[in-house]
């Protein structure tokens, strides 16, 4: 499924071509032999609470996400090779083109939603549960 993410925070879009990666085997492969991400592109795994650049010829942005859409984490232009914390706190993984984080000023008291790509609004569920409806994120 292809899903847009935004950053509901800044009023930001962070991908409007994201990938959901909520498959054992579409999380292993994660940008494994894909070609560098543009601008727009993503995946998003769910769940996932680490994640590595081992194989890549290219850094990514990561950011983990809370079961709450909050963020947990920042990793920006994470180089090949590399790996990241385990965040206990962390239900996704989102996986973008380097220099996202810093073109959007996305940080850690940022909430995140996604959506549908065809979808254009989010809908706010009652008692400022931070979900977007058609996601299955809860």
């Amino acid at each position: 499924m292809i899903i847009r993410v935004l950053n509901k925070t800044r009023g930001s879009v962070l991908g409007s071509r994201v990938e959901l990666a909520d498959r054992w085997w579409l999380r292993v492969r994660g940008f494994l032999r894909r070609p560098r991400p543009d601008r727009g592109e993503g995946i998003l795994l769910s769940p996932c609470r680490a994640v590595h650049t081992v194989g890549l010829g290219f850094p990514l942005d990561v950011i983990f996400i809370d079961r709450d859409g909050g963020v947990v984490a920042l990793y920006p232009s994470l180089r090949p090779g590399r790996f990241t914390r385990f965040h206990r706190s962390a239900e996704y993984a989102l996986e973008l083109p380097a220099g996202t984080i810093a073109a959007t000023a996305t940080d850690e008291t940022d909430s995140i939603a996604w959506l549908p790509a065809e979808v254009e609004a989010i809908v706010d569920p009652p008692a400022g549960r931070r979900e977007v409806t058609g996601t299955g994120a809860s």
